[in-house]
């Protein structure tokens, strides 16, 4: 106790009680293992790509000298080992930005002078919350959101977030209408508003933005005189049509004037590349006192010269990074339609999507009741009984209780199987309520929106009509 007394008031606001982290504690204590704890919990609250190790590990066996820290079969390790300007090695962040650019169907281009380099995105995401927003202002973000959100943005910069509410009726899209009562609920709380946080694609819900949701956004912030902050460190994960719109092509298609200087893009190589640890993320705006303040804050937490040196050797090979793109999207897309398919067959649907290494799935048919309390109660079974850590969606900030977001990407496909039969076990058990209701005795399918339901690959709908 007295330990704890000598910390600030800020190292005891970490947010860890979220039920998003208890989830990975509990699977730390008792991981799933094939062959050592085969009844172990499932590991499915961790949205890593693990889909195409392979592809990276054939390119470092033909390519041994950037991993070896040689170049031209030169050892140059004392380069790479002394102090670096924290601006970023040149060859890496133009490898990056033409990496950007492909993952986005090179409609854009990314300017490597507007690109700030952090430690991952979580300290982007925080940067930029210190350099747009003072102590007590707030940024509005729809839910459900991102988890960690919580600690990121507000943790050490004394941000406020302030939710704006988005449901299931409309597949839990941002409207005009939501953004103005989010707006306006800051301003009666005395909370100034300095910007929008979105998170395209959207983590949890594995959903893209149209251009014309981007374009509404964009009116807005304009309209408010704030700024937009878009975290596409999923841009990559993007495998279904009608595919990702950066909000980096509203700037380029005519209205850059208007809307330049207030958007900024938060990337990262964490998702679509499977690299978390290796710790690359970025901030990318064309608002030069944000590039400027946002380069002197990168200095506590830079990216090592020796990550950035291979990454630029692996990122500029023009023949990799066009397969990987292609396979990853394959991969992904397959993995996702498996676990659709699967949660199908049990009865339960998710919301449609088409990037992300997750699915938003609805289990409000499988609540006791539908309340937070009642989205609690099953996660603990499912956590404990069921042995899966999956992510609730309260822990999301979502309005409705019994969404729940399940990864897909960060385990073998024998370990999805798995998951699904220990899930099925557990659906089948709660058969003794009356058939095909929910914890209220309501019929399942009148829980279940239009968005939902059309969740499932086009073969399967085919076989509904």
């Amino acid at each position: 106790m007295i330990q704890k007394k000598l910390l600030s008031r800020t190292c005891n606001t970490h947010g860890q009680d979220s039920s998003y982290f208890l989830g990975w504690q509990e699977y730390e204590k008792n991981p799933y293992d094939p062959i050592t704890n085969p009844t172990g919990i499932i590991q499915m609250g961790l949205a890593e790509n693990q889909l195409c190790f392979d592809l990276i590990e054939s390119w470092l066996e033909k390519n041994p000298g950037p991993a070896g820290f040689q170049e031209d079969r030169a050892l140059i390790f004392r380069q790479l080992a002394l102090f670096q300007d924290y601006h970023g090695l040149p060859a890496f962040k133009n490898a990056l930005v033409k990496y950007m650019g492909e993952v986005r169907g090179n409609r854009v281009r990314f300017n490597p002078t507007n690109l700030v380099l952090t430690a991952g995105s979580t300290c982007a995401n925080e940067i930029l919350m210190f350099c747009l927003a003072d102590p007590g202002e707030a940024f509005l973000l729809p839910t459900p959101y991102y988890p960690g959100f919580d600690r990121d943005l507000k943790w050490r910069t004394g941000a406020e977030i302030v939710p704006v509410h988005c449901s299931s009726y409309n597949g839990f899209r941002i409207t005009a209408a939501a953004l103005e009562e989010a707006y306006h609920r800051a301003h009666k709380r005395g909370l100034t508003v300095k910007g929008v946080l979105v998170t395209n694609p959207s983590n949890p819900l594995g959903t893209a933005m149209t251009r014309r949701e981007l374009d509404a956004l964009v009116d807005f912030v304009v309209a408010k005189d704030i700024h937009l902050v878009s975290d596409e460190i999923y841009a990559g994960t993007s495998f279904a049509e009608p595919g990702f719109v950066s909000v980096a092509e509203v700037i380029a298609d005519g209205r850059a004037d208007v809307c330049r200087g207030r958007i900024h893009i938060v990337c990262s190589l964490s998702k679509d590349l499977g690299l978390p640890g290796f710790r690359v993320g970025g901030i990318y705006s064309e608002n030069e006192a944000v590039v400027s303040a946002a380069t002197k804050m990168s200095s506590f937490g830079l990216v090592s010269s020796q990550t950035q040196y291979l990454l630029a050797a692996l990122l500029s090979d023009e023949a990799f990074t066009a397969e990987y793109v292609a396979e990853n999207r394959r991969r992904l897309r397959e993995r996702h339609d498996a676990l659709v398919r699967g949660l199908r067959g049990i009865g339960i649907e998710c919301l449609e999507s088409g990037a992300g290494l997750f699915c938003w799935v609805d289990m409000r048919h499988l609540l006791s009741a539908t309340t937070f309390e009642g989205e609690m109660e099953l996660w603990k079974k499912i956590v404990y009984k069921v042995g899966l850590n999956i992510s609730p969606g309260s822990s999301c900030h979502c309005d409705e209780p019994g969404w729940f977001r399940l990864c897909f990407a960060n385990m073998s496909e024998d370990t999805l199987s798995l998951a699904l039969r220990r899930l099925q076990t557990f659906v089948d058990s709660c058969r003794d309520r009356p058939h095909g209701s929910g914890g209220d005795g309501r019929p399942r399918r009148q829980f279940l929106t239009r968005w939902v339901l059309r969740s499932s690959p086009a073969s399967d709908r085919k076989s509904e009509r």
